[in-house]
């Protein structure tokens, strides 16, 4: 399955992605590391291969969805995105996005959420998505604003973050919530 708005492409990750996504890692450590605890100092692409061969081997697709964001015409690889911790009962998931620093503040991460709560929607029939941010991330709270996310309010200590307990603003979707840039 291939998403795209013409200007970006969203798939699933594949093993050949491994060097693209450690590049992409490894060049954004300062500004992901706060947030992302996998992505550290150390970061080696053994994690990444590790990472990989348990996605692209999991076809069950019931915990989580995962997907790289490349650029349509160059195939650079510039981020992730998927939908994870899934309550059937309730059919709603989480959304979580992330993009390489050189590409930052260009749509990428917009774009990439967009396509993927929409596949949420109308693929997997959700009819909930949420977005959690740690409140001092304000670049993610920007994206969720960006595509139409209703900020609901802010959870105590909702997040666990490198051992840290973070209140999280947490942001929600629903199918006509979703803007187009």
């Amino acid at each position: 399955m291939i998403l795209s708005d013409g200007n970006i492409l969203v798939r699933p990750l594949q093993l050949d992605d491994a060097q693209q996504l450690f590049e992409a890692a490894r060049e954004s450590i300062r500004e992901m590391s706060p947030w992302l605890p996998w992505c550290h100092d150390n970061y080696a692409i053994e994690e990444t291969r590790e990472y990989l061969a348990v996605r692209v081997n999991d076809k069950t697709e019931e915990e989580a969805y995962g997907f790289g964001i490349f650029d349509r015409s160059t195939r650079k690889f510039l981020g992730g995105v998927g939908l994870s911790s899934f309550v059937r009962a309730h059919r709603m998931a989480n959304l979580g996005y992330w993009v390489r620093t050189s590409a930052t503040k260009q749509g990428a991460a917009s774009k990439a959420a967009r396509l993927v709560a929409r596949f949420g929607f109308d693929q997997l029939g959700l009819q909930r998505i949420e977005i959690l941010v740690a409140v001092p991330n304000l670049a993610s709270q920007r994206v969720a604003e960006k595509i139409g996310a209703v900020r609901e309010g802010v959870l105590r200590k909702r997040l666990l973050v490198r051992g840290v307990p973070q209140d999280a603003a947490v942001f929600s979707l629903i199918a006509d919530d979703l803007k187009t840039l």
